[in-house]
């Protein structure tokens, strides 16, 4: 968030979030993407815009500093996982430094 900012839920609260959202917006119009995987955000983002944008994961529910490998954790054990298995921030969580504050996915 912007030292100014004041409000969690104002998307121009935070320096970088609406560009992330977008862009995943823009990617997700795409049908050919219909079935990629998207980790969006860095720290303390705003994570619900993230994920309303189309985003599998995002960064930081808890709007907390993440360590920057937990992003290449999440991306690794997707690659790395067959097709048809679901994965859960609970099957990875104590690979990532804060756990499911610093990385979730999208519940729906």
């Amino acid at each position: 968030m912007i030292k100014k900012g004041r409000s969690y839920e104002d998307i121009f609260n935070y320096r970088n979030s609406r560009y992330f959202a977008q862009t995943v917006k823009n990617v997700r119009k795409n049908p050919k993407n219909k079935d990629l995987v998207i980790f969006a955000g860095a720290c303390q983002s705003y994570y619900e815009a993230l994920i309303d944008a189309g985003a599998n994961f995002a960064s930081s529910p808890a709007r907390i500093l993440i360590d920057f490998v937990d992003p290449l954790v999440v991306a690794q054990k997707i690659a790395t996982t067959d097709s048809d298995k679901y994965i859960t921030i609970y099957d990875i969580e104590d690979d990532l430094r804060d756990g499911e504050r610093g990385i979730n996915r999208d519940r729906g």
